[in-house]
């Protein structure tokens, strides 16, 4: 029960760091955001490390540095992805598998769940897609290039919640805050490549209201992701990964809240059967 609760958490907030995040990106680039985000996401985990009790070791740097390469990975795949389109095939096939794949290793590491438990993964599956299902795009066929990078967005995030629940269950915010170093410093490498590329060409100024944005999309990431660590270690992989996966049920419900954007009949269902799939995991 807690972990549910806590995974629900994490992933409402999950959802208000990617909503932050796409309106950081409207004023500047994709890579500049992130390295913002992890920036001030590491600044927050400081402190919480500094508070809270943490352990240090090769297995914290191994699998904290495994996850942060994977959250990297999976941030530059899924802005492409948002580039290629069509994001009503992609997304459901990139939440897809970033759910199956810590699922199957849970399984594999001997994870069982109840009657109950099962069926609120199959009904947690479901809502994934129908949440991530943009209509209006039906007519376009992905490419294989977009499906591959898809599913490589989706295997790079289900790879992170994998690694992270390897670290040691004492280690505190340790691991999240090795994650976040990885992050940023693969980001600055990536901006840097950048700027190399475009040399000479004219850079738009960055406003204030893009910082605020991706600090708060920093802020709200590092949140998540503790939340998520403490569901971890309270519960099963399989059981915290499709809740991890239900994040854009958040973002679409602040996208209708503050830029009043529609929200389709078949996304309103979608968040109808993510309910009743936390309400079948927390049961079990």
């Amino acid at each position: 029960m807690l972990s549910v609760v806590l995974a629900l958490a994490g992933s409402v907030i999950y959802g208000a760091s990617d909503f932050f995040g796409g309106l950081a990106a409207r004023g500047t680039s994709a890579v500049r955001v992130t390295l913002i985000n992890s920036i001030s996401g590491l600044a927050i985990l400081i402190v919480a490390a500094l508070v809270l009790p943490s352990r240090w070791g090769s297995s914290v740097l191994l699998w904290g540095g495994l996850a942060g390469a994977c959250g990297a990975v999976a941030l530059v795949l899924l802005y492409a992805c948002l580039a290629i389109g069509p994001m009503s095939i992609l997304s459901p096939i990139l939440a897809l598998v970033a759910a199956v794949i810590p699922i199957a290793v849970g399984f594999a590491r001997g994870e069982r769940l109840s009657g109950l438990g099962y069926l609120g993964l199959a009904v947690g599956l479901v809502a994934i897609i129908l949440i991530c299902l943009v209509p209006g795009e039906r007519a376009v066929r992905p490419s294989p290039r977009g499906i591959v990078m898809a599913v490589g967005a989706g295997i790079a995030i289900g790879g992170y919640l994998v690694f992270i629940d390897l670290t040691p269950p004492d280690s505190g915010p340790a691991p999240l805050l090795v994650t976040f170093v990885v992050t940023g410093v693969v980001m600055s490498v990536a901006l840097l490549g950048q700027r190399l590329a475009r040399r000479g060409a004219p850079r738009p100024p960055i406003t204030r209201a893009t910082v605020i944005f991706s600090v708060l999309c920093g802020l709200t990431d590092a949140a998540a992701a503790f939340l998520f660590l403490l569901a971890l270690r309270a519960g099963e992989l399989s059981i915290v990964s499709v809740l991890n996966a239900l994040a854009p049920a958040g973002t679409i419900v602040l996208a209708a809240l503050v830029l009043r954007e529609r929200i389709a009949p078949v996304q309103w269902v979608g968040l109808a059967v993510a309910l009743v799939a936390a309400a079948l995991l927390a049961l079990a």
